[in-house]
């Protein structure tokens, strides 16, 4: 091959992060969630000295809370970065489902630290330890400020989408109750609870009411205990809102159709069969390719004298509507059945050799036969259009043997053998005392037979 010598070195990983994210902190919008990246970073240093010297497990599962929130400032910046990148020949759907990955990789994060809560407050349910109350309080309002400001300055995308699109969790319906038993008797509040809440405002909120329950019992009666129950409670709410937000990423990751929207793509599957032209639609597929944005493919047979670019036109109009990538294929009927002549057929255009071996298909075990056709049947083809009641399998190749002179350009005249001369030539099945007759559709054809290894004829 070619050898170039100024060939210039590929970047290492660590090569092609930097440049990506040189990329990213170009655009101004970026610089607000940078920084609150850094503050979010010497907030979690701060919070996880503080639950050391507290020696408060609640207060710990609070703050992975926070580190949360540093996981969805990362998505936020991923956000950005797909929006700027365009399709490439290796990633030709865009880059929208690496924001998909990132809320799923921050939502199962957070659940392997609740359940790493449950763990740590079932050992310490054996051997309660004294908790210090110095800077519980303290710790519990510097999460909860920095989260609330976090997540209500910040406007991020992909889990403002995640939030709505999934199910409530059931912390979300046990609010909504309360909220419309509230909103019964002030209802100037349904426009700030109702219809729901937003789950991670609400985790935030249950969660520092749960640590200042826990700083009250603890000072007054001194009962530790209460610190273990509230980090079960922290990392039960942790669990429970994250789970819905998890498995619709994870669907979306798996590329399903969305439930919502199966109904509708049935009813503009309908109304694209019934277009002037369509014969069939099938092999349709559509399924998630981000937060939002619906692909699909679906092959379209016409009629032979439909016009291809019209059908196309029209389908395309139906189906964009909800589908924003769409392939389609529009491919013409080419069902042809065949059909046996009845025209005579000359004479020279059976252009045969004096010895002609036509080897015959070797077939495969019997029970992949059909009884009909002996021939090979293929599980959910359609029936032959004809049977023949051709010989069985093991049928050695037919020699044909051509007696005939070649009088082309001598002017002498050739002809063929009457059927009677060559059904009397031993061609009699054995046994049977007759003849098996021969029918085709054409006429004037040379005759020449064969017999096979059973003795029954062979056209």
């Amino acid at each position: 091959g070619t050898i170039h010598l100024f060939r210039k070195s590929q970047r290492s990983l660590v090569g092609k992060l930097t440049h990506e994210f040189r990329l990213v902190a170009a655009d101004r919008r970026s610089w607000k969630i940078l920084l609150f990246g850094a503050i979010n970073l010497i907030c979690i240093g701060f919070l996880l000295m503080w639950c050391s010297s507290t020696n408060s497990i609640a207060l710990t599962a609070y703050t992975y809370l926070t580190i949360f929130d540093l996981f969805s400032l990362i998505t936020c910046l991923i956000s950005y970065w797909v929006m700027m990148k365009k399709p490439s020949p290796v990633y030709s759907f865009g880059f929208e489902r690496f924001e998909v990955l990132a809320v799923f990789a921050s939502t199962v994060l957070a659940q392997l630290g609740a359940l790493f809560i449950l763990k740590e407050s079932a050992e310490r349910f054996l051997e309660q330890p004294e908790i210090h109350t110095g800077r519980l309080l303290v710790g519990t309002f510097v999460a909860l400020f920095f989260n609330l400001f976090t997540m209500l300055s910040v406007r991020n995308k992909p889990f403002a989408y995640v939030s709505e699109a999934a199910s409530t969790s059931w912390l979300q319906e046990h609010v909504a109750d309360l909220s419309r038993s509230i909103c019964g008797i002030i209802p100037g509040l349904s426009s700030i609870f109702l219809p729901r809440m937003n789950p991670f405002v609400l985790i935030d909120i249950a969660g520092a009411l749960a640590l200042c329950i826990t700083y009250m019992l603890i000072e007054i009666n001194n009962y530790f205990a209460v610190d273990t129950a509230s980090a079960i409670a922290i990392a039960l709410m942790t669990f429970g809102t994250m789970y819905p937000m998890s498995v619709y990423s994870g669907k979306v990751l798996l590329q399903t159709t969305p439930p919502h929207v199966i109904g509708q793509l049935d009813k503009l599957l309908r109304e694209v069969s019934t277009l002037d032209g369509v014969l069939e639609v099938r092999n349709e597929h559509f399924w998630t390719l981000g937060f939002g944005t619906l692909a699909g493919s679906v092959h379209v047979r016409i009629r032979r004298d439909a016009n291809e670019q019209m059908v196309l036109a029209h389908v395309t109009n139906r189906l964009y509507t909800l589908v924003s990538t769409l392939t389609v294929q529009i491919f013409k009927d080419d069902w042809i059945r065949p059909t046996l002549s009845s025209v005579p057929i000359a004479n020279n255009i059976l252009n045969i050799s004096d010895h002609h071996i036509i080897p015959m298909p070797s077939l495969k075990a019997a029970d992949n036969l059909n009884p009909v056709t002996s021939t090979p049947a293929k599980p959910g083809s359609p029936p032959p259009e004809f049977a023949f009641n051709t010989p069985g399998k093991n049928v050695s190749p037919v020699i044909l043997l051509n007696t005939q002179t070649k009088p082309y350009g001598l002017g002498l005249n050739h002809g063929s053998a009457p059927y009677s001369s060559v059904l009397n030539q031993g061609l009699g099945i054995p046994g049977m005392g007759a003849t098996q007759g021969f029918r085709t559709g054409f006429t004037n054809v040379p005759s020449r037979y064969g017999t096979n290894a059973h003795g029954q004829p062979r056209p």
